[in-house]
């Protein structure tokens, strides 16, 4: 559906024009077939736009995905995506053009803020289709623009729906002349967990050998929070005696050491990986397969996630815990996967802890049963309650590649 150009819009191209580079020797070719082009403007979001495109091209075989970045974005952050993510080109009016000839996409999705307005007034214009996710009032406009009235309400208005997640983003966008009919709220997309399922025997084997005893977890811990996690535990078993740690270590290397420091420690320890069995006296279970976290995670009610202690990691995604009902505790950096804990925080399924003691402490109130399934309910609504609504946006995408593809048939 080709757009009537503003005046605005005309001295805009006009004053940010530039010379189109023709696609470099490390850009990729365009795949044959239908393609959807998703922008991801944060890379906090960029975990949950990886699982949405698993699961739409497992509805849709054969359709190709172009995931891209801000221009400016360093690539070496935007980690943990299974698909080649390719930078927008800068604002110019030529660069957009250029883009958009290459790669001839079907459809595209714009998640966030950041909004370019020559690369997607020119998309309108070709007739694609596009659908702004979790939309801000945030439109990134080349300088020499800035002063130009109506580029904001323009570009907003290429997109032939706007799903925002607040009322307020809401009515910031409607304020710029945008149709309301256009705007909805719509939740943010959210990772759904894919969990291995585990042999029931084993998990019953498990269970049996733990005899009923009070356990936690402390998962992708670093060599660095060894100390720290291990003084936890033994504080929490001045409350808790018959208390056992699952401790799983982030480096497979350190599982050797770490048993004989344990054993300075007068520690009992059980290495899993060994072979050891798990007996009523058993105090550490070590363990370093990620694989066997499925386990881990299904036995124990409580898990602290490591590598968050100290800083300089970022911590590990906790969905597969928070999936498999374990209450979750963390410590301050989780920079990784940020937008992640701070929604389990905030619905009460995660607590976050600054030092060995708090560790301790936090451990032994959570293991009291009804404040620890409270908390893993808390965090198994948050991981599966999405999933309608991602339902929901596969069908409208296809719906419009539908359309697309029936438009260009009958053209």
């Amino acid at each position: 559906m080709s757009k009537p150009r503003s005046l605005s819009l005309a001295a805009y191209r006009a004053l940010s024009w530039g010379v189109p580079k023709p696609p470099g020797h490390n850009t990729p070719p365009r795949p044959a077939g239908e393609l959807l082009w998703i922008h991801v403007a944060n890379v906090q979001r960029l975990r949950a736009v990886n699982d949405f495109c698993k699961r739409l091209q497992q509805s849709r075989p054969g359709l190709s995905i172009l995931l891209t970045v801000p221009p400016d974005a360093d690539l070496t952050r935007w980690a943990g995506c299974d698909m080649e993510l390719v930078p927008l080109p800068d604002e110019k009016t030529g660069a957009a053009r250029g883009f958009l000839e290459h790669w001839q996409p079907d459809m595209g999705l714009w998640v966030g803020g950041g909004l370019m307005p020559n690369v997607i007034t020119r998309a309108a214009e070709r007739g694609i289709p596009m659908v702004l996710l979790e939309g801000e009032n945030d439109v990134r406009v080349a300088f020499v623009g800035k002063w130009l009235p109506d580029i904001n309400r323009y570009t907003f208005d290429c997109f032939r729906a706007i799903h925002v997640t607040s009322e307020d983003a809401a009515r910031q966008i409607r304020r710029l002349g945008v149709p309301a009919s256009k705007v909805a709220l719509f939740p943010p997309l959210s990772i759904s967990p894919t969990l291995r399922p585990w042999p029931e025997d084993e998990l019953i084997e498990t269970n049996h050998a733990l005899a009923g005893r009070p356990v936690w977890l402390a998962a992708w811990v670093d060599a660095k929070e060894f100390i720290s996690v291990l003084s936890a535990h033994r504080q929490a078993m001045r409350m808790l005696p018959r208390l056992a740690l699952i401790l799983h270590v982030a480096d497979m290397s350190e599982a050797a050491p770490l048993r004989k420091r344990l054993e300075t420690m007068d520690l009992r320890c059980a290495n899993w990986e060994d072979g050891d069995m798990i007996e009523d006296m058993t105090q550490v279970i070590l363990a370093s397969d990620p694989e066997a976290l499925g386990l881990w995670y299904r036995v124990s009610p409580v898990t602290f996630m490591g590598s968050t202690l100290e800083s300089g990691i970022g911590g590990h995604d906790p969905i597969a815990a928070a999936a498999l009902g374990s209450a979750l505790i963390h410590g301050p950096d989780v920079s990784g996967h940020k937008s992640l804990y701070d929604a389990l925080d905030g619905v009460g399924a995660a607590r976050e802890i600054r030092t060995a003691t708090e560790l301790g402490d936090t451990v032994v109130e959570l293991l009291a049963p009804d404040l620890a399934a409270n908390m893993a309910l808390a965090g198994w609504q948050l991981v599966t309650e999405s999933a309608p609504q991602v339902d929901t946006l596969i069908d409208m995408v296809q719906e419009h590649l539908d359309q697309h593809g029936a438009e260009h048939e009958g053209a």
